[in-house]
């Protein structure tokens, strides 16, 4: 263990960056991105001297962030709050909201396609510009909304670049902020990907911005942001490549993703099993390396993981103690060498990187702020989506997890594109994998992937957290016909 202080080097980097993250597409004439007017930077006149006391001090403004202020702030705490970049945070701006408003055309689209020449005619597709006017319909007004939010509460809402002054103090702009508790949340980032040409990929937050969508497009990595964007992307007329060693989608259920891999075939999605080794650009085609493979696109996007942004917040001046880029911290979010300071949501990397469990993190900090519980979060029982069409989910185990911790179980597993959910619909993919405990009834895990697969994943999630077991699910009558009323049936 050992505390962190961001290098020369780093902090060039974290510069770069920023600067990446303003303008992505720089030098990718073709292409225009939109971007929100950066409000700002607030300070008062005549206070870079005197720090000014806050009970309560977030640094960014996303789930976690407003979670724990607006709580802090209803028990009559004074807060501030801190970030460079519009207020909202990844999910509603960058992230999983206005991802779903895009998702929204595909899957609009992809019910057409399935039901043309059984009672839908015409001629249907997905016009980007009009699908991002929709999208930006609901991300435009959110920053504007939750300062006005935070202004009503009495919330000190701040812009810039804060970092750590001290183990009580952080600083912004011309202020300095002498907190008696203060609050990580400040995301993560794409993690490095130490490649020749890294600075000519964009970020999935600039993909999320494009005004107009080029020819080809190649991601780099196989997880969730690659696989759904490539859904998206190829559907909306693209020629599409992701770049991954080893299979896709590896944090879900190997059969799953098998069920699941038609639809990539479908959309002529080419899936390339190589180690990106560098990426090239002369006039304006950019050439990805890859093991003996040189791919030609006209955008190339970063899908290959993300870490916590907290290299720019000079922890090592708050003595808040990293190991390897990730806060140290105790069981219940609080930084093991600092314990005026929590972490919460990714920037905390403690549960998995989901908006539920931001939000469930920032409770645990306030409740360990206000009534010094000792909790500690609980993420038994959180599901997980993959937005493709069809979707896919799982929460609980894997069952090599399963296996792995010597457990007895049974497995209830199969296809089933002839169950009326996926029938109706005229959708070929459709199967689950659901593992029950012998003797217990306990559900330890669920593994989804066709129609609905994103909201019926819920109960199961729903039977772990709370020990339901397999008889308690198949005794319920759930509404017929719906999504639901298959989860009876997925248990066997």
């Amino acid at each position: 263990m050992r505390k962190c202080r961001p290098t020369r080097a780093c902090s060039s980097t974290i510069a770069m960056a920023a600067e990446s993250a303003c303008n992505p597409l720089e030098g990718i004439a073709a292409f225009s991105v939109h971007t929100a007017p950066f409000p700002a930077l607030r300070y008062r006149k005549g206070t870079a001297a005197m720090a000014e006391a806050f009970d309560f001090v977030a640094i960014g403004s996303g789930t976690a962030a407003q979670v724990a202020v607006h709580r802090m702030a209803d028990a009559g705490k004074r807060c501030a709050i801190i970030d460079y970049r519009p207020y909202g945070g990844t999910c509603a701006l960058r992230g999983c909201d206005p991802k779903k408003m895009m998702v929204s055309g595909e899957e609009a689209l992809a019910a057409y396609r399935r039901m043309k020449g059984k009672g839908i005619e015409g001629s249907v597709s997905i016009d980007w510009a009009d699908l991002q006017a929709f999208k930006r319909s609901f991300t435009d007004p959110v920053p504007e909304k939750q300062e006005a939010r935070y202004e009503r509460k009495g919330v000190e809402a701040l812009h810039g670049a804060a970092r750590f002054a001290g183990p009580d103090r952080i600083a912004v702009g011309g202020r300095e902020l002498c907190f008696s508790h203060a609050l990580i949340a400040t995301g993560a980032e794409p993690r490095p990907l130490g490649i020749e040409g890294e600075l000519l990929l964009i970020h999935s937050d600039a993909f999320l911005e494009l005004d107009t969508l080029p020819d080809r497009i190649v991601f780099v990595g196989g997880g969730y942001i690659a696989a759904e964007f490539a859904h998206l992307a190829a559907r909306a007329g693209a020629k599409v490549t992701i770049v991954q060693r080893g299979r896709i989608l590896k944090a879900f259920d190997p059969d799953t993703v098998d069920w699941l891999m038609p639809s990539f075939d479908d959309l002529g999605i080419e899936i390339v099993d190589a180690e990106v080794n560098g990426v090239a650009k002369r006039g304006g085609v950019l050439t990805v390396h890859a093991g003996d493979r040189r791919i030609e696109g006209d955008l190339v996007v970063h899908a290959a993981g993300r870490v916590p942004a907290i290299g720019s917040l000079e922890l090592g001046a708050g003595d808040v103690a990293c190991d390897e880029g990730r806060l140290v911290l105790t069981a219940q979010l609080r930084s093991q060498s600092n314990p005026k300071v929590f972490a919460a949501g990714d920037a905390a990397a403690n549960g998995p990187p989901l908006t539920p469990v931001s939000s469930h993190d920032a409770k645990v900090v306030v409740e360990n702020i206000l009534e010094d519980s000792g909790r500690a979060p609980n993420y038994c029982g959180v599901p997980s989506a993959l937005f493709t069409e069809p979707p896919a989910a799982r929460v609980g185990m894997l069952e090599s997890e399963a296996h792995e911790a010597g457990l007895d179980f049974t497995v209830n597993a199969g296809s089933h594109p002839g169950w009326f959910s996926a029938r109706r619909l005229n959708e070929e993919i459709y199967g689950h994998k659901v593992l029950v405990e012998t003797g217990t009834g306990r559900i330890l895990g669920a593994h989804l992937v066709g129609p609905d697969a994103d909201e019926l994943i819920n109960i199961f999630g729903f039977a772990i957290r709370h020990g339901l077991n397999a008889d308690d699910i198949k005794s319920t009558m759930f509404a017929y016909p719906t999504a639901a009323s298959d989860a009876g049936s997925m248990l066997g």
